[in-house]
């Protein structure tokens, strides 16, 4: 894997959760390159090579979503579903990380073809660890299918 390829698409639409995810996953050295996404609609171009992303490659996956639900434009449900119904994203773990502890949220999740749903600390030390362990996991040691 080059140093530019992306190892994690980050689709948060908060700005303190945004920042603090990409410190902590810099703080743990397990990602150099990380692509935000700031709603829904944005992931999907960067996913499928659309709008501001269509001189990208759509073969050029990251290795890891890190998704969340209630998103703006396309939720994170939709942006799952969407991934899941192409073959040209269908292996690309996701990784559900949201704020809702919801049953409903993690069955559909789940149903529509998560790999992994983390609910969102609200201590700012905590949401740090999980964020640095959930990197550190899905990059180094999970091998997926677009494993190095």
């Amino acid at each position: 894997m080059s140093d530019t390829a992306v190892e994690i698409l980050l689709v948060e639409d908060n700005p303190n959760d945004r920042e603090m995810t990409l410190r902590a996953l810099k703080r743990s050295n397990v990602a150099n390159n990380v692509v935000t996404a700031g709603d829904g609609e944005e992931a999907l171009d960067f996913l499928f090579a659309r709008g501001q992303y269509s001189g990208r490659k759509v073969d050029d996956a990251p290795r890891v979503v890190f998704l969340d639900l209630k998103l703006p434009k396309v939720d994170g449900i939709e942006v799952l579903r969407m991934m899941r119904n192409d073959p040209r994203t269908r292996t690309i773990p996701v990784v559900i990380i949201t704020s809702s502890a919801e049953e409903r949220d993690r069955v559909a999740s789940y149903a529509i073809g998560a790999n992994s749903y983390v609910v969102k600390p609200i201590d700012s030390d905590s949401f740090t660890k999980t964020m640095a362990e959930v990197g550190y996991y899905w990059l180094a040691v999970n091998r997926g299918p677009l494993a190095p």
